[in-house]
């Protein structure tokens, strides 16, 4: 953003708000996101209790609306002020105008939709249990899947221009690894989500710029003994990867960060042994989110290699028990505030706040907070 488009500042030195709004309006015109991935509608049913084999019980609330990981996380970058773009795929049933209305009512651009006159949209069953605060999610996937024959080149080039940062959740791996290629061709960051180990994955990964991962993905990926040592494997087999970043639910989560100059003259520590040393001065008083970082270091996991980089420790908000509702769609909101693109030690605790506020709801969507929120204002 040029300053020579921005009003001058008055001399007094007091910002009013008629500059802040146009400089927000300036920020949200220059970061456009396009996502590509799954959209799907959820019936989510709270019980008091997940059920025995063979029971029979009553849901204590019922909500249907709109989920899959792109489509919550776009919505969440939406919702968020930033101008999402998403590339997927529905049938025309029952669900599809509801699918479609929900996201361009958040600000989701959904013209690059492909919709199938046959088949069946992407749905889930979502039990939330009230007692044990977890969910259990039974997928059935859209049919027939999107192909890349289905996306033009027009489409494809349309989809891209202008974007800032493309995010795939690791679905309709065919057509994302076409949308992969050409955004590497245009030079535009990408973010994978690794959520598992899936089809197609493994060739999503070697374009990806940032990596956002499951607590369990980098160790069933790389079979390494421990998370960090893992995430030192990602890196070393990863080249273009800045960073991984594992979620790791209440726990937080834990970022590897990439030296950009190499740092021949850093000092070699195990991983390990650095992990623990930044948890010993995580401050575990705080209830809001935080963030430590190590110096640039050599990093090293025996048997695996070294990297230079940085190592980060972010912390999850402690919600009070009588506040957490619903954990689904956490790691998608976590997403959407990653896309906005701020520095490691800001982005991490913000991203840790956004996904914790949506917690406080029934559903991935319900709770996910606008940019005017005030638990996000020492952010924005």
């Amino acid at each position: 953003m040029s300053s020579d488009s921005l009003p001058p500042l008055p001399q007094n030195r007091i910002v009013p708000l008629e500059y802040k709004l146009t400089v927000f309006l300036k920020f949200v015109q220059h970061n456009q996101q396009l996502g590509c991935g799954q959209v799907a509608v959820d019936f989510l049913a709270t019980v008091a209790s997940f059920p025995n084999p063979d029971d029979k019980i009553r849901s204590t609330s019922l909500k249907v609306q709109g989920g899959g990981n792109a489509g919550n996380a776009s919505t969440c970058a939406a919702r968020l002020g930033l101008n999402p773009r998403l590339i997927s795929k529905v049938s025309n049933d029952s669900h599809c105008k509801g699918i479609l209305e929900e996201l361009e009512a958040d600000g989701v651009d959904t013209s690059f939709f492909i919709v199938s006159e046959d088949g069946n949209s992407s749905f889930t069953y979502v039990i939330v249990d009230s007692q044990t605060k977890t969910r259990t999610c039974i997928h059935t996937p859209g049919y027939p899947p999107l192909i890349p024959e289905e996306l033009s080149q027009s489409s494809l080039l349309s989809a891209l221009d202008g974007v800032n940062m493309v995010y795939f959740d690791g679905r309709h791996h065919e057509t994302a690894l076409v949308v992969a290629k050409e955004a590497a061709h245009k030079n535009i960051p990408i973010l994978v989500e690794a959520e598992r180990e899936r089809e197609g994955l493994d060739d999503l990964l070697d374009f990806a710029t940032y990596a956002i991962c499951s607590a369990k993905f980098p160790q069933a990926w790389t079979e390494a003994p421990s998370v960090p040592s893992a995430l030192i494997s990602m890196l070393l087999r990863l080249p273009k990867l800045k960073f991984v970043i594992v979620t790791l639910g209440e726990e937080g989560c834990i970022m590897l960060e990439r030296s950009v100059n190499g740092g021949s003259d850093a000092e070699e520590m195990d991983v390990q042994c650095l992990l623990e040393s930044l948890k010993l001065i995580k401050d575990d008083s705080k209830t809001i989110p935080t963030c430590i970082s190590s110096v640039e270091t050599k990093l090293s996991a025996n048997g695996i290699g070294t990297i230079t980089g940085r190592l980060f420790v972010g912390t999850a908000e402690k919600i009070p028990p009588s506040e957490l509702v619903d954990t689904t769609g956490a790691g998608d909101a976590f997403i959407g505030a990653v896309l906005y693109g701020m520095p490691p030690e800001k982005m991490l605790p913000f991203a840790a706040q956004v996904a914790a506020t949506g917690c406080r709801a029934l559903g991935a969507r319900t709770g996910l907070p606008l940019r005017t929120d005030p638990r996000l204002a020492s952010f924005l």
